[in-house]
């Protein structure tokens, strides 16, 4: 992947403690010198926002016997909560973080100094400018409308997102609710960022002008119409993925999802497709994050894991990239080919999120949509 069109992450400062500064030379370090450092360590703990990290777990402790690798799948949300709680009480349980939620990441986790930036060194020139400050970025994740391709074979049932407010599509629109999960929260705060491009697309469906009816702006007119169309809140991505991707539906819902989850088509019986041709796009694209705590008790474990990770030198970046190397995550090194079955991201109409904008707006969205549930 040559030519990466994703946002910065935008001008937030940086806070280290003094003893990620004490320790800065440890950034500088091979995996081979990390090695030894991190088997007299002998175990790494990572939080992720991910359940592939269990994968993870596997291969790394196959490719560096000695450390115990203590993966636990924590959403972003539950994740920034939890390192917060830990902060206060003066506890360092996590030394890896991976994580999204890029918005509430750079200002309460970053700024503070919960977390500290790490590029590992063997990577750091194959690694666009943008996914390394002011945190690294593994790959870019989505939340995007998905459909089911059994059921429609000819293509997404819908052409634009307005379509989701129409009769037709009462209660058969899915999603995580997003006061429970950031990453849904950050989708409905992008449609209000991206307010003149909804205004355009309902122009273009209907035929008319919008009428805010009181709303602030179309892409608040649009959160409140589809919950006034009886959306339906559920409690995790999986959720979503079974409403709408189970085979043997006649008339499935559609849904806001991950697209690369389509990678688990097969194994549980789904038939997920992204729906890339709706106007003015099907959801948002987002940074992936690995962090480092700022006090990591496991520091050169820690970092062994990070550049883990980052994929090793074969042309798909091996067992540490494998689990992300699928048809909808974009991995952000320059010298790894994108998945053959993916829609090249240079295609991919999705939002490309400014983490920075979207926090100056996005508490303001979470009462909106408190006040409508």
């Amino acid at each position: 992947m040559t030519a990466l069109t994703a946002t910065r992450f935008g001008a937030i400062g940086i806070v280290l403690s003094s003893a990620a500064m004490a320790d800065g030379h440890v950034n500088e370090m091979s995996p081979d010198e990390l090695l030894p450092l991190a088997q007299e360590e002998g175990t790494v703990t990572v939080y992720s926002f991910t359940s592939r990290i269990g994968r993870v777990e596997t291969a790394f402790e196959e490719a560096y016997p000695g450390i115990d690798l203590q993966g636990f799948d924590i959403s972003s949300t539950e994740q920034i909560a939890r390192l917060r709680a830990e902060a206060q009480a003066g506890v360092t349980n996590a030394d890896v973080i991976y994580i999204s939620d890029t918005p509430v990441v750079l200002t309460e986790l970053l700024e503070t100094g919960i977390i500290a930036p790490y590029v590992p060194p063997r990577v750091a020139d194959r690694v666009p400018e943008q996914y390394k400050d002011p945190l690294l970025a593994q790959r870019l994740s989505t939340k995007v409308l998905m459909y089911n391709e059994e059921a429609n074979p000819d293509g997404a049932p819908v052409d634009s997102l307005w379509d989701l407010t129409r009769e037709e599509w009462v209660g058969r629109v899915v999603m995580v609710d997003p006061l429970q999960r950031g990453d849904y929260l950050d989708l409905m705060t992008e449609i209000v960022l991206r307010s003149d491009e909804m205004a355009e697309a309902y122009e273009a469906e209907f035929g008319e002008a919008i009428d805010l009816d009181g709303a602030a702006n179309a892409g608040e007119k649009f959160i409140i119409d589809l919950f006034a169309n009886d959306v339906i809140l559920v409690g995790s991505t999986d959720d979503v993925n079974v409403a709408v991707g189970a085979m043997g539906q006649d008339n499935p819902p559609v849904g806001f999802t991950s697209y690369s989850d389509r990678r688990d088509n097969e194994d549980e019986g789904w038939a997920l497709q992204v729906a890339n041709d709706v106007a003015p796009a099907p959801g948002i694209i987002f940074p992936a994050i690995l962090a480092l705590s700022a006090e990591p008790q496991n520091p050169a474990a820690a970092r062994l894991v990070i550049d883990f990770l980052m994929g090793d030198e074969t042309e798909t970046g091996g067992p540490g990239l494998a689990p992300f190397y699928v048809a909808g995550d974009y991995v952000t090194r320059t010298d790894i080919p994108p998945h053959p079955d993916a829609v090249p991201l240079d295609d991919f109409t999705a939002w490309r999120i400014d983490p920075a904008e979207t926090a100056t707006i996005r508490a303001e969205i979470g009462d909106l949509i408190l006040t409508l549930q």
